[in-house]
C-alpha cells in the first residue's frame, strides 16, 4: 500500500483571539494536494480569520501551519517570503489598485518577488489575463470592466506567480449566479489544468455542492470544527444538524 501524500496545507491545533477573545480553538485539519477543499459556517463563526492565519496575515496564538510539511508559522522572514511566493490570494473584493490597468495589476506580484523586465512582465501579464477570458483588457482600468470582470482579472493576479496553492476569500460574494458559477467553472479549470490546491472560504451552498471535493464547517458556539467530509456526506440525515440545515436550508431541530 503507497503512503499518503504529504498534505499541501496542515494545521494542528491552531488557536487564535481578538484582544484576548477567543475565536478559534484547537483547530486542526489537512487539505490534499489539488484538492478544492471549502472552509464553509454562519457569520461570526471565525471562517475569514482562519484564512487569515493560514496566509499569514495574522499570527496564530497557538498552534502551526505547515505547508508540504514545512512549518510557516515558525518559519524566518527569509523562509516565509519564499512560501508565499508559492500561494495566491483572491480577495472577496477582488482587491484590485484603481489606479493601475489589468495588465499593472497582475504586473504586481512579479514585480515583488522577480527580477523579471517590465516587457517579460507586460507578457506574462496578457498570458495570464488571457486565461481567464480578459485578453484584450490589458489597459482596462477596474472602474471601466464589471464585478465579474474583476474577480477573474483579481484570479489572474493570484495565478501569477503559478502558485501552487491559491486561497479565495468568498469568491461569489457580489456577483449574480450565472456569473458566480461561471467562476466556479474557472477554478475548477485551474486546478484540473495545474494540480493547483484550491481552499475557498464561502457561504455560497450552490458552490459547495458544485465544486467542492471536501468541506469543513466552523461554528461559533464551538470555536472550531463540528463536522468535516465531502459536501453530500455532511448534508445527510444523521449527520452534524447545524451542518445539515446549512447545507440543506431546513431545519432538523425541535423549533
Amino acid at each position: 500500500m503507497s503512503a499518503e501524500p504529504t498534505p499541501a496545507i496542515e494545521v494542528r491545533g491552531l488557536s487564535c483571539s481578538y484582544e484576548d477573545v477567543p475565536v478559534l480553538e484547537n483547530v486542526s485539519f489537512c487539505v490534499r494536494p489539488a484538492e478544492i477543499f471549502f472552509i464553509i459556517g454562519g457569520s461570526g463563526c471565525g471562517k475569514t480569520t482562519l484564512l487569515r492565519n493560514l496566509v499569514g496575515l495574522e499570527k496564530p496564538t497557538q498552534g502551526k501551519v505547515l505547508f508540504k510539511g514545512r512549518s510557516f508559522t515558525d518559519a524566518d522572514p527569509a523562509e516565509r517570503r519564499e512560501m508565499l511566493r508559492t500561494f495566491g490570494m483572491l480577495f472577496q473584493s477582488g482587491a484590485l489598485w484603481t489606479s493601475l490597468t489589468l495588465s499593472e495589476n497582475i504586473g504586481l506580484p512579479l514585480e515583488e518577488y522577480t527580477d523579471l523586465p517590465g516587457d517579460e512582465i507586460r507578457e506574462i501579464a496578457a498570458f495570464k489575463l488571457g486565461q481567464v477570458g480578459l485578453s484584450g483588457f490589458e489597459q482596462h482600468y477596474p472602474s471601466e470592466i464589471s464585478g465579474g470582470m474583476q474577480k477573474r482579472a483579481g484570479l489572474a493576479r493570484a495565478l501569477a506567480l503559478d502558485p501552487g496553492i491559491v486561497f479565495f476569500d468568498e469568491p461569489s460574494a457580489g456577483l449574480d449566479p450565472v456569473t458566480a458559477r461561471n467562476l466556479d467553472v474557472l477554478i475548477t479549470q485551474v486546478r484540473d489544468t495545474f494540480g493547483t490546491t484550491i481552499v475557498v472560504v464561502s457561504h455560497d451552498v450552490d458552490s459547495i455542492f458544485g465544486i467542492a471535493d471536501r468541506v469543513i464547517m466552523l461554528d461559533r458556539s464551538k470555536r472550531g470544527v463540528i463536522a468535516e467530509g465531502t459536501p453530500t456526506e455532511l448534508a445527510r440525515a444523521g449527520a452534524n444538524p447545524k451542518a445539515v440545515e446549512f447545507l440543506t436550508r431546513r431545519s432538523v431541530r425541535p423549533v
